[in-house]
């Protein structure tokens, strides 16, 4: 069996193959990030399926999405959390992408039941929105 760190180091491994990364899921997980509800934007995925169609539209949402300089802060057998860079284009606009995550994994039976994921949402809205943060004053 997997531990949350194994699990937490093969999503990132695998962020680009979504059906490599939904099988470290288990069927009830929960994905989360839930700083992007301040944006106005879905911010929570329940269940494989769902987490699966998510993990499907990164690579339509960002070129070159990889996860790099990866640090693990706590690492016990069903938990772990760690920090980890990405430095990608958004498709819709063209904009450099460069962001850092913070991520814990909760791990149950070997796959995980939790990721719980926090990012700069100044920089999702500069990259993301067509206004970039012009658009949060709207």
């Amino acid at each position: 069996m997997k531990t949350a760190k194994q699990l937490l180091l093969a999503y990132l491994e695998n962020i680009n193959n979504p059906d490599i990364a939904i099988e470290l899921f288990a069927d009830d997980a929960v994905f989360e990030l839930p700083y992007l509800a301040s944006l106005g934007l879905p911010w929570q995925w329940k269940g494989r399926d769902v987490i699966y169609n998510f993990l499907k539209n990164l690579p339509k949402t960002f070129s070159n999405f990889r996860f790099q300089n990866i640090r693990i802060h706590i690492d016990t057998p069903d938990q772990a959390f760690g920090e980890y860079d990405v430095n990608a284009i958004v498709n819709s606009t063209g904009r450099v992408y460069p962001q850092t995550y913070m991520g814990r994994v909760v791990a149950e039976n070997g796959k995980i039941k939790l990721i719980r994921e926090a990012l700069d949402m100044a920089i999702v809205a500069k990259g993301m929105f067509p206004n970039g943060l012009a658009d949060l004053t709207k």
